[in-house]
C-alpha cells in the first residue's frame, strides 16, 4: 500500500439538495450507486487504510467473469456473473447470493443463456455480466441487457419469471434497471432504434417501450435512469444518445426532452440537485451540461440548459455533488471540480489509471478505484483535497464498490473483498 499526502484542491461534503428519497439502513446498499442513487454513502468509520493483506476480513473468489456492482440487503449480497467460455454453443448467465458475514456463496444460479453471437456484441473490455441487478420486496431483479432479463426469489434463487427483447447491442449490456412502482424501467437503445422499455415487475410483461424521439448516427447506448420528483411529477430521467428524456413511469409517454449534437454509447448516470439535473454525454467527446428542472415539457434544448462544459469530461465513470460544486472523473484519470451553477472549473487533478467506476462519497471522503485495480482514498477539503491512500488490489476492476457502516466490499477480477479497519 502507498500512502501520499498530495495536495489536490476540493471541499467538504453535504447531502442537503439531492434528489431526496428516504435513506434506509447503514447496514445496507440496496442499489446501484446506494440508497439515493447518486454515490452517496452515509456510513461511518469506513476504512481509509488497507492491502491486500492488511484489514482484509475474507477474500472470495467468485467464479467466472461479471462487472455488476455488489448490492448488499440484510447480511447478504447479490452479484451476477456469466461463464465466458462456450458451453454446447451458449454463455451461462448466473446470479449468486454471498454470505456478508462469511464470505460464503449461499446459491448460485444459472438464470439465462446466451448464444456466441449476442456474447461477440460486446465491447472488449465489457463482460457479459455488468448490469447492477435491482432489488425489492424479496425479489431480485437481473438484467443483461439483450440477453434476457429474469426475477428470482432473493432467499432462494429460484427462477420467478423471464423476459427477452433482443436487440443488436453493440458494445454489450451496461446499464442497470430502476424500479418505478410496479415497472421495471431500463433501455434498450440499439444500434436500429433507441427504445426506453418497461416491464411489470410481477410478471415480466412489457408495459410500455418508448422510441425517442430524437435519433442520431449512433443509437446505441447503454444508460442507467433515474427517477426524480419534478414539482410533484415523478420523472424517468433516460439518457441516450444524443438526447435525454424525461417519461411518464405509468405509460413511458416523453414529457420533456434536451438534445445534444455529441453523445452516444451512454454509460454515466445523471444526478439531480436542488432542480438541476448534471449529466455527462458520453461518448465520442463528451460534454457536460448543467439542465433545469421546472416543470416545463416540449423540447427544452433552447431554453433550460444552464451551461454546457467540453474540457476532459467523462465517458463512462458518473458524477457526485459536493458542497456546491460537481465533481467529474474523467476516464483518462483527470478529477475535476465545476462550479454548479456556471459549470467553470475551479481545479483539476490528474489520477494514475484508467477509470469505468463512479466514485463513492463518504463524509468528506472520496473512494475511487481505477481499472488496473488501484484504489484512492481522498480527503476533500475547502481548499483543497489529500491523497491519503494509493492501494494496489492486483487485479482489475470496473465495478463501483458497496460501502456500510465500518465495512468497503469490492469486487475484482477475480474476487469479492471485505474490507474493515481490525
Amino acid at each position: 500500500m502507498k500512502q501520499s499526502f498530495r495536495i489536490c484542491l476540493a471541499w467538504s461534503v453535504v447531502l442537503v439538495g439531492l434528489n431526496s428519497f428516504v435513506i434506509g439502513s447503514v447496514d445496507d446498499w440496496p442499489k446501484f450507486r446506494g440508497h439515493t442513487e447518486q454515490g452517496i454513502s452515509t456510513a461511518k468509520n469506513v476504512p481509509t487504510f488497507w492491502s491486500t493483506e492488511k484489514n482484509i476480513v475474507w477474500k472470495k473468489e467468485i467464479p467466472h467473469r461479471g462487472w455488476s456492482s455488489p448490492l448488499l440487503i440484510d447480511g447478504k449480497i447479490i452479484l451476477t456473473t456469466a461463464k465466458e467460455e462456450l458451453v454446447d454453443g451458449m454463455h451461462d448467465l448466473k446470479v449468486l447470493q454471498v454470505d456478508a458475514e462469511t464470505g460464503e456463496i449461499l446459491w448460485i444460479k444459472t438464470v439465462l443463456k446466451a448464444t456466441k453471437e449476442e456474447g461477440e456484441d460486446r465491447h472488449p473490455k465489457n463482460s457479459l455480466a455488468s448490469p447492477t441487478p435491482a432489488i425489492e420486496d424479496g425479489v431480485i431483479y437481473a438484467h443483461f441487457g439483450h440477453m434476457g432479463t429474469v426475477a428470482l426469489d432473493f432467499d432462494t434463487g429460484e427462477t420467478l419469471w423471464k423476459q427477452k427483447i433482443s436487440y443488436t447491442a453493440k458494445n454489450g449490456a451496461g446499464g442497470t434497471p430502476i424500479i418505478v412502482d410496479d415497472k421495471l424501467v431500463f433501455t434498450t437503445d440499439s444500434v436500429e432504434e433507441p427504445v426506453v422499455t418497461a416491464l411489470y415487475k410481477k410478471t415480466g410483461e412489457i408495459a410500455w417501450r418508448t422510441t425517442r424521439s430524437h435519433q442520431v448516427q449512433n443509437n446505441f447506448s447503454h444508460g442507467t435512469p433515474l427517477l426524480i420528483d419534478n414539482h410533484g411529477r415523478k420523472e424517468i430521467i433516460s439518457p441516450g444518445s444524443g438526447m435525454v428524456g424525461a417519461y411518464r413511469p405509468e405509460d413511458g409517454k416523453e414529457i420533456w426532452k434536451v438534445r445534444y449534437r455529441m453523445g452516444f454509447s451512454m454509460s454515466p448516470r445523471p444526478i439531480f440537485v436542488d432542480d438541476v439535473i448534471y449529466m455527462s454525454t458520453s461518448f465520442s467527446r463528451a460534454s457536460f451540461l448543467a439542465i433545469k428542472v421546472d416543470g416545463a415539457t416540449g423540447d427544452l434544448t433552447d431554453t433550460h440548459v444552464l451551461w454546457m462544459n467540453h474540457r476532459s469530461m467523462p465517458k463512462t465513470p458518473s458524477p457526485n455533488y459536493v458542497d456546491g460544486n460537481i465533481i467529474t472523473l474523467e476516464d483518462d484519470g483527470r478529477l475535476q471540480s465545476l462550479s454548479s451553477e456556471t459549470g467553470e472549473r475551479l481545479w483539476m487533478e490528474p489520477l494514475r489509471g484508467k477509470f469505468s467506476a463512479s466514485p463513492v462519497q463518504v463524509g468528506n471522503l472520496l473512494y475511487i478505484v481505477s481499472e488496473e485495480g488501484l484504489c484512492y482514498v481522498i480527503r476533500v477539503r475547502d481548499d483543497g483535497c489529500e491523497i491519503i491512500s494509493e492501494i494496489p488490489m492486483e487485479e482489475e476492476t470496473l465495478a463501483t464498490p458497496a460501502i456500510v457502516d465500518n465495512t468497503i466490499y469490492l469486487r475484482t477480477r477475480h474476487h469479492l473483498w471485505k474490507i474493515q479497519e481490525g
